[in-house]
């Protein structure tokens, strides 16, 4: 059941960031890059899971888990936010970190024994110093530039922005308890992605409230109907 929920999570995260780099060929919006790249990241992370889940842990799964689910979907999904905000100066700063993160995951050392089928704690395997330092402040980061641009916009997109913010708590959540190994994290992943299908696909005008017409005052109407056809009247013959 893990594998396969997983699996379905790196579908539908696939899926989404095949819809989000499709409208950025259109448009050619950045920020649309930016997710695009962070549910491809979310997708491969998935997708580590369900191989882990099937098969077995080993060091190569855990690297591609950690550096694209740990290291890099949560910054680049406030590399979105930030640019849909105007915030130009987040670009070379996400690449600068993207970078070093793909550096840590591949260089840093691991320790401890692989084995299982439950996704190893990065405690377990990881210093702190540099690989889950740098996995802390991407990930604290990403997520207040997510939650702050979702929140100064929610009033324009309600539904959809309420949608994100709710998968990126459940994300949240399920890593902070997989990592404390109490529980398993493919049923938070398929429920995270789903929210965030969701909340990119959902309408600006969905959950919005709509002011009602104000009413006419005192005559409104009657001046707003068409003039009525005169009325004729014949005097009386002495």
């Amino acid at each position: 059941m893990e594998a396969l929920l997983a699996f379905a999570a790196s579908l539908l995260s696939l899926r989404l960031a095949g819809r989000l780099f499709t409208r950025w060929r259109a448009r050619r919006a950045p920020e649309l890059a930016a997710w695009a790249a962070s549910l491809g990241c979310y997708a491969l992370a998935s997708a580590a899971i369900a191989w882990g889940s099937a098969h077995g842990w080993d060091a190569r799964a855990f690297r591609v888990y950690y550096l694209f689910g740990g290291l890099l979907t949560a910054p680049l999904l406030g590399l979105g936010s930030l640019l849909l905000s105007k915030r130009r100066w987040a670009l070379p700063v996400a690449l600068v970190y993207s970078g070093l993160a793909v550096g840590v995951a591949i260089s840093v050392p691991l320790h401890g024994d692989f084995g299982g089928t439950t996704i190893p704690a990065a405690q377990d395997h990881l210093e702190f110093f540099p690989a889950r330092l740098v996995a802390a402040l991407g990930n604290s980061l990403g997520t207040l530039a997510v939650a702050w641009v979702a929140f100064a916009s929610i009033r324009r997109r309600p539904l959809g922005n309420g949608l994100i913010l709710a998968g990126l708590v459940v994300a949240a959540a399920g890593s902070a308890l997989s990592g404390l190994g109490a529980t398993a994290t493919a049923v938070w992943f398929a429920l995270a992605v789903c929210l965030f299908y969701l909340g990119f696909t959902a309408g600006p005008g969905w959950g919005r409230l709509r002011r009602r017409a104000p009413e006419p005052r005192n005559g409104g109407a009657a001046r707003s109907r068409p003039p009525s056809p005169p009325r004729f009247r014949f005097a009386r013959r002495p």
